[in-house]
C-alpha cells in the first residue's frame, strides 16, 4: 500500500521559512512527478510545485515563485518543499502527491494518483 506521509509544519510568523518532507513508501519513487498542494480553509486546493522524477524540471505557482523551492532525493524517496519568505496568505495545509506522469509536471490534482494526509502551515502576521 503506497504511502505518503508529509512532516515540517508548523505555525511561524510572516518572513520566516520552513521546510516540508514528504516521505514515500510503496512507491517506484523515481519513476514519479511528485507534486506539492495546499487548501486554505474554505478555498479550493491549489497547486503549489511540482518535480519531474529526474529532479531537473520543475514549476511553480505564480504566488510563490522565488519563494518556494521544490526537491526530491530519490535514494530517500522523500521530496521537499524549502518555503522561505512565508506570508500570511500561505497558510494552509500542505499536501504532497504523486503522479505516474512522470514526463510532465501537471497542476491538476485529478493527475495525481496517490495523497499524502497533510501538514498545516500557519503564518501569523
Amino acid at each position: 500500500q503506497v504511502q505518503l506521509v508529509e512532516s515540517g509544519g508548523g505555525v511561524v510568523q510572516a518572513g520566516d521559512s520552513l521546510r516540508l518532507s514528504c516521505a514515500a513508501s510503496q512507491l517506484t519513487f523515481s519513476t514519479y512527478t511528485m507534486g506539492w498542494f495546499r487548501q486554505a480553509p474554505g478555498k479550493e486546493r491549489e497547486f503549489v510545485a511540482a518535480i519531474r522524477w529526474t529532479g531537473e524540471n520543475t514549476h511553480y505557482a505564480d504566488s510563490v515563485k522565488g519563494r518556494f523551492t521544490i526537491s526530491r532525493d530519490n535514494a530517500k524517496n522523500t521530496v521537499y518543499l524549502q518555503m522561505n519568505s512565508l506570508k500570511p496568505e500561505d497558510t494552509a495545509k500542505y499536501y504532497c502527491a504523486a503522479s505516474p506522469l512522470g514526463g510532465l509536471l501537471p497542476t491538476t490534482g485529478s493527475l495525481y494518483r496517490y495523497w499524502g494526509q497533510g501538514t498545516q502551515v500557519t503564518v501569523s502576521s
